[in-house]
Formats: structure tokens, sequence, C-alpha cells
């Protein structure tokens, strides 16, 4: 991962008004790359000083995620909900299976902090 100076303030390309879960998480570099299967890529990160706990932005589209080394800054065991076009792709990436709920065809992923993403694709 690149140094700050290395990444765009956040301020400069976040929209206006929109709502980021941040996930906590213990080594954001192994995460950010967990992530990356589900096509986000990073876009910003911050440490105060070096050696200090790192917190990542990460996009795919419009979507925007927060994950942070810091302890206090979320809760362990998270659990985000992502809105796809195409589920199964996203479960064939981990060996997934796909189920059928009355709102979606959905499939939950674990990242390896064990927060719980689940992705699903909204019926018509």
């Amino acid at each position: 991962m690149a140094a700050d100076e290395d990444r765009a303030h956040p301020h400069e390309t976040a929209p206006v008004e929109e709502a980021v879960p941040v996930l906590r998480v213990t080594d954001a570099e192994r995460a950010a790359a967990w992530y990356a299967r589900l096509g986000f890529a990073v876009t910003w990160e911050h440490r105060f000083a070096p050696g200090m706990p790192v917190f990542l932005e990460l996009r795919r589209g419009a979507v925007t995620l927060f994950l942070s080394e810091h302890v206090n800054d979320a809760p362990p065991d998270g659990l985000i909900y992502l809105r796809v076009r195409d589920v199964d792709a996203a479960a064939a990436e981990f060996g997934a299976a796909v189920t059928a709920e009355a709102w979606a065809r959905e499939t939950e992923l674990h990242d390896p902090d064990g927060n719980r993403v689940r992705v699903g694709t909204p019926l018509p």
C-alpha cells in the first residue's frame, strides 16, 4: 500500500452525501486483498505515524467501505449488505452457494476478520 501522499484526499473525490460502513480489520492489507476479489480497490489510506494502525477507503463503483485497524472504530464481526447485478459471479469467486430468498438471490461471505458480507441480487 502506498503512503498517504500517494493517495488523493478523500474529500476531493467523495460524494457530498452518503453513508459509509466501517469494518474492523486486524490486517488492512490482507483485508484489502480479500475485498479486491469482490471488485473493491483501495482509493485512500491514512495512518497517523509509521507503525500506527491503518484506515483504508475502498470503492467499487458507487459503493464505499472503510476498513480500520483502530480498535475503537468499529466492533468486530460486522455485517454489510452489498447489492450487485450478478450474485453468482461473487459466489463463484469464493466457492459459495447462492440461496433464494423472498427479496433476492444471496450468498454470505466472511472476510478474514469474521465480518459478514451478504451479497445479493434483488429479484425483479
